[in-house]
């Protein structure tokens, strides 16, 4: 991070746009508050647009370092979910027999 010759931000800047536009949509909205119960927080995204603007404009150490950080957050915010299912090592003994048919219908 000390030598900014070669950096370039972690995404381009119209990508940031891009998801900041989507996070204000009103079909993101009204999914993220049926599933969290609470708005959708869609300043990081501008944040992250701003820096990236900061960057390619003026090539600011403030600047490189919120994106390095910004994107950091972000990985380690996706790294802390578990998964719900317990992976497989191999596949069930009985996987090539037939499934039951219902006698019922």
């Amino acid at each position: 991070m000390a030598d900014s010759g070669g950096w370039r931000p972690p995404r381009p800047c119209e990508t940031y746009r891009a998801e900041w536009e989507f996070c204000r949509s009103a079909r993101h909205f009204l999914h993220h508050y049926y599933v969290h119960g609470k708005r959708p927080a869609c300043e990081q995204w501008l944040r992250d647009l701003a820096s990236c603007r900061d960057w390619e404009e003026r090539r600011t150490a403030e600047a490189q370092r919120s994106l390095c950080e910004s994107e950091q957050a972000r990985v380690q915010a996706a790294r802390k979910h578990t998964l719900v299912w317990a992976l497989r090592q191999s596949p069930p003994a009985d996987w090539h027999l037939p499934l039951p048919q219902e006698k019922d219908k």
